[in-house]
């Protein structure tokens, strides 16, 4: 094509305005009708859209239960390592000669236990506190006061604000 080639120029569409309908053969109530059809098409969408929104918002929700569910399975395998470990160190000689060995285990534990924490896992908090079965699992019962956890049995967690292992207590009789 040159320079000095156009391209033919297309006519414009013709458009009609309401003061137009009855030139192009419609009537009022045709426009009604067209008009009534879209708003209709246009609530539609609406909730189309609302719909599709509320889909991606439940997927959202399922899919962080999900990860919270595998997450507090996953954590609930590692406490027994952590029970291991608490029982080792109460079960350490004080004997000078195994310092640095039970040292070592100390600070496994300690970074075991940082790494739990940080990623959302503590310890719920049991002894001198009172007896909350969402919280606590009564094995059995001990003089000390009424309602109120005497003594602590394994330790127990929370992931999120959720239980993952309850802690397991002896609950005061209040003798």
């Amino acid at each position: 094509m040159t320079d000095h080639e156009t391209t033919p120029v297309q006519p414009e569409a013709e458009t009609s305005s309401s003061g137009d309908v009855e030139e192009s053969g419609g009537t009022p109530d045709d426009l009604d009708a067209l008009r009534a059809a879209l708003e209709q098409s246009r609530a539609q969408h609406a909730r189309a859209v609302a719909d599709y929104q509320n889909l991606e918002r439940r997927s959202r929700e399922r899919r962080a239960e999900a990860v919270r569910l595998a997450m507090g399975s996953l954590v609930a395998d590692f406490l027994p390592v952590m029970d291991d470990l608490d029982r080792a160190l109460e079960a350490a000689p004080e004997s000078t000669e195994d310092a640095q060995w039970v040292e070592g285990v100390r600070l496994v534990a300690q970074k075991f236990a940082q790494v739990l924490a940080q990623h959302g896992v503590q310890e719920i908090p049991a002894l001198g506190e009172a007896f909350d079965p969402a919280k606590h699992e009564a094995v059995s019962t001990a003089p000390g006061p009424e309602g109120q956890v005497v003594q602590l049995l394994r330790r127990g967690y929370t992931l999120h604000d959720h239980v993952v292992r309850p802690a397991m207590v002896l609950v005061g009789t209040g003798e």
